[in-house]
């Protein structure tokens, strides 16, 4: 009996000692959860340029939705320059924060912030863009950028004609000029879309119903660095004096992006002399407010909807439970291999949108009002 009492004695002691130290865990173990009462945490919210406006609003939606769980929350935008968003983000670790939601300007550059991150057990939510090479990020939040490809090169081939509003091939059609546009090569996403959109192209490109005069097919070729619109403009324009000056007829443009759709519409008007209602079928992405202007107007044919009010409130459903010492929510734990971990993911689902829909899906929804878009 008084070995008894001394053991449980001994314990008493370890597990006091244990508490005051703050040790709760020895290394290779898993570190201890948030507790429930993380009220007043700060969150840092690292957002790539306020160039565009998607991610002016992504930000101020997350940075809102933090806040009104009671939260604190320091949003900041890195302009596009990696080395900024990296002070960014060691300045926020330096405030205290607890967790960070990041959408990275380059998914490779974050690997020793995000071990510092670790360090401090602080909690890191990727936001859209995957961040890449690091153990150090817990989960991902997207949108399934694999069929964001699929849709861009769907509503490509509907604008065509190839392929009716029910999805089914049209004979007879063809054969039509395509040019091909890629994201930024520093973007995991563009990857994503580059394979969505060749995967559905590449039977069409095979049978020669679609052709591409500058003979451009590659992901290099059409990559837009940082997604830059004047890049994305010149690149058309070079191809349009290269392949097109004898009169060949451009049908098509896959354009991963609004911002490079804009590019690309302004080489076509200026470059090109195509007019307002001869314009190729120009795709897109992100229903930025100028591109569903130009969609109204009949310039763009088409532009893909992910609705970044729920992308934030899943970033943020996410922060809330790791801060609670909770499991968030995941619907994806076998495709975003970040080359050292497959990252947990919650997908959400995006809609392509044409003059057609647009105001089923961004007007009746909320996302803009009329006066936003005309």
């Amino acid at each position: 009996m008084k070995i008894r009492k001394l053991l449980g004695a001994i314990a008493v002691v370890l597990a006091v000692t244990a508490g005051a130290t703050g040790c709760g865990s020895r290394p290779g173990t898993a570190a201890p959860s948030a507790s429930a009462d993380a009220a007043g945490s700060l969150v840092g919210i690292s957002m790539p340029t306020q160039t565009s406006e998607r991610w002016i609003a992504d930000g101020k939606n997350v940075s809102d939705s933090v806040t009104k769980l009671g939260y604190k929350a320091d949003l900041q935008y890195a302009n596009d320059d990696i080395p900024t968003q990296v002070a960014q983000i060691e300045n926020m670790l330096t405030k205290g924060a607890k967790a960070l939601i990041i959408a990275a300007i380059d998914g490779t550059t974050l690997t020793d912030v995000l071990a510092k991150a670790k360090e401090q057990n602080v909690k890191v939510i990727a936001y859209d863009r995957l961040i890449n090479g690091t153990p150090n990020v817990d989960f991902y939040t997207t949108f399934d950028n694999y069929t964001v490809g699929v849709q861009q090169a769907t509503s490509l081939l509907t604008g065509l004609g190839l392929i009716d509003a029910s999805g089914a091939k049209v004979e007879g059609k063809g054969p039509f000029n395509v040019e091909l546009f890629a994201g930024s090569p520093d973007d995991n996403n563009a990857n994503f879309f580059w394979t969505g959109a060749m995967d559905t192209l590449k039977p069409y490109l095979d049978a020669g119903t679609l052709k591409v005069p500058s003979g451009q097919t590659k992901f290099e070729q059409a990559a837009i660095l940082r997604w830059q619109a004047p890049v994305a403009q010149k690149r058309m324009e070079d191809i349009l004096t290269a392949a097109y000056s004898s009169g060949t007829k451009l049908d098509g443009v896959l354009s991963p992006y609004d911002g490079l759709s804009i590019g690309i519409i302004s080489a076509l008007t200026s470059t090109g002399g195509y007019a307002k209602g001869s314009l190729p079928v120009v795709t897109g992405q992100d229903a930025e407010k100028g591109s569903v202007k130009s969609i109204t107007a009949g310039e763009q044919y088409s532009t893909i909807f992910k609705d970044t009010r729920l992308l934030g409130a899943q970033a943020v459903k996410m922060v809330d439970a790791l801060l609670k010492g909770q499991e968030p929510e995941v619907n994806d734990t076998e495709t975003y291999n970040n080359k050292v971990k497959v990252v947990p993911a919650y997908l959400l689902k995006s809609v392509i949108v044409t003059n057609e829909n647009y105001k089923k899906e961004l007007i009746d929804s909320g996302y803009y009002t009329e006066a936003d878009v005309k």
